[in-house]
């Protein structure tokens, strides 16, 4: 492919930087309330993650102080953000800097 570029148009470069852009996390923070059991078992119930995940993500919560624990379009997060709320963890919504979570 010597010599071969390829370029894209405007409206792809604009429509790719966008997808980018559109992608939110949403962060559970550690709080003095909530068992780490409890925790995990909201990741399993909630987001479905297998036990290992979920106690990764429990784990890194408990000793970092948070952990972003989803990603995705702004209104999934924020729906995502209410769930937490509704299971009684702190949790909060961001943009994303790495486009994933």
């Amino acid at each position: 492919m010597d010599g071969v570029s390829v370029e894209l148009a405007p409206e792809e470069l604009t429509q790719e930087a966008s997808a980018l852009d559109d992608v939110w996390v949403t962060i559970v923070w550690n709080d003095p309330v909530n068992l780490m059991s409890y925790v995990t078992y909201v990741f399993r119930s909630y987001f479905g993650y297998s036990e290992e995940k979920a106690t990764t993500l429990m784990l890194q919560v408990h000793e970092e102080g948070w952990s972003a624990v989803s990603s995705g379009n702004r209104e999934k997060m924020e729906i995502d953000v209410q769930a937490m709320h509704s299971f009684g963890l702190w949790a909060t919504l961001q943009k994303s800097d790495q486009g994933t979570a």
